[in-house]
């Protein structure tokens, strides 16, 4: 794999105005035409082969539980693009090879669905930003937050999974 931007697109490109608009964003911020994976995504595998290798993993309005394929992938995201209304452009590099900002960071975990549970998680430690349902009754959570330590340190108390961290800004 050669050291260069890649940009995974899961949608049809013919005619597609925000594929467009993907192409024309990281060639103008990389100086770079990228390569595009149509296909599933293999973060792992393509770290594996290129550790200096960048990813922009597009993300649609209403899109629920699309970071749930980042974890385990050894990707982190760096940063943002938003490229329209409709879509923004989730830049993803090696873990290796992130560094963190000690802003807000993307926390993902599977929780049990308890109201005391969400009030206390929205406070000061982490934000709710999307969920997903499972068949087993509990729910997979993207949380924004701060303290990573603080996070890990309620999820234990009420019982639940810490997945991992997948972003920094």
């Amino acid at each position: 794999m050669r050291n260069f931007p890649i940009l995974y697109w899961p949608n049809k490109t013919n005619g597609n105005a925000d594929y467009q608009l993907a192409r024309k964003a990281i060639n103008s911020d990389t100086g770079l035409m990228p390569e595009v994976i149509l296909d599933d995504l293999d973060l792992a595998g393509i770290f594996e082969k290129n550790s200096d290798a960048t990813i922009y993993y597009p993300v649609f309005c209403e899109s629920t539980g699309w970071w749930g394929e980042l974890l385990g992938g050894n990707g982190v995201i760096v940063e943002k693009m938003i490229i329209s209304p409709e879509c923004q452009l989730m830049v993803i590099v090696a873990e290796s090879k992130a560094k963190s900002h000690g802003k807000q960071q993307l926390f993902a975990a599977e929780i049990h669905p308890a109201s005391g549970f969400f009030k206390k998680m929205n406070s000061s430690i982490a934000t709710v930003s999307d969920m997903l349902a499972t068949d087993a009754g509990t729910i997979l959570a993207l949380f924004s937050g701060k303290n990573q330590n603080q996070f890990v340190n309620i999820l234990e108390s009420t019982g639940n999974s810490y997945l991992g961290c997948i972003g920094q800004y």
